[in-house]
């Protein structure tokens, strides 16, 4: 079954609420972020991806979560710090979350369905709004399959 999370609402940085819609035409990189795990070093690659592609259309949309190891317990303003200083990413980044709540509840029906299993999990969102892929954890930003994927999607 397609999942389209185009009607999702998310709490932005400043605690708004926004509809991932408004991101609509653009292809999505969702990503469950922290800053204190083995996977951290993605950030880099992430912002890298934003760099590369943001041109193009893609938006990386980070979402800090604390649910996985404790290993987001900052402020969202200290997250923001680090991920600037620290990596030089300066893609969206957004209130922290729990994995019972949107986006995730709507992105993990998606096939491969079943819950989000750690941290920097990657969720792909074409143009419409549609998931078309998932990659866990251990998939890197520069993994030609992630690539390969962001560059079908750009291009449809």
């Amino acid at each position: 079954m397609a999942v389209n999370v185009s009607d999702v609402m998310v709490r932005d940085a400043q605690g708004g609420q926004r509809r991932l819609g408004e991101w609509g035409g653009q292809v999505l990189l969702i990503v469950n972020v922290a800053s204190r795990c083995g996977f951290t070093r993605q950030y880099a690659g992430l912002q890298k991806l934003q760099e590369t592609y943001g041109p193009q259309g893609l938006a990386v949309l980070g979402f800090p979560c604390n649910d996985f190891g404790a290993q987001e317990p900052g402020s969202l303003p200290e997250i923001q710090q680090f991920c600037s200083t620290t990596y030089g990413a300066d893609f969206t980044l957004f209130d922290k979350v729990v994995m019972a709540e949107a986006p995730y509840t709507t992105l993990t029906q998606a096939e491969p369905s079943g819950p989000v299993a750690w941290n920097f999990e990657k969720f792909l969102v074409g143009k419409d709004g549609t998931v078309l892929a998932r990659f866990k954890s251990g998939v890197e930003p520069e993994a030609a399959e992630l690539t390969s994927a962001i560059e079908a999607a750009l291009a449809a």
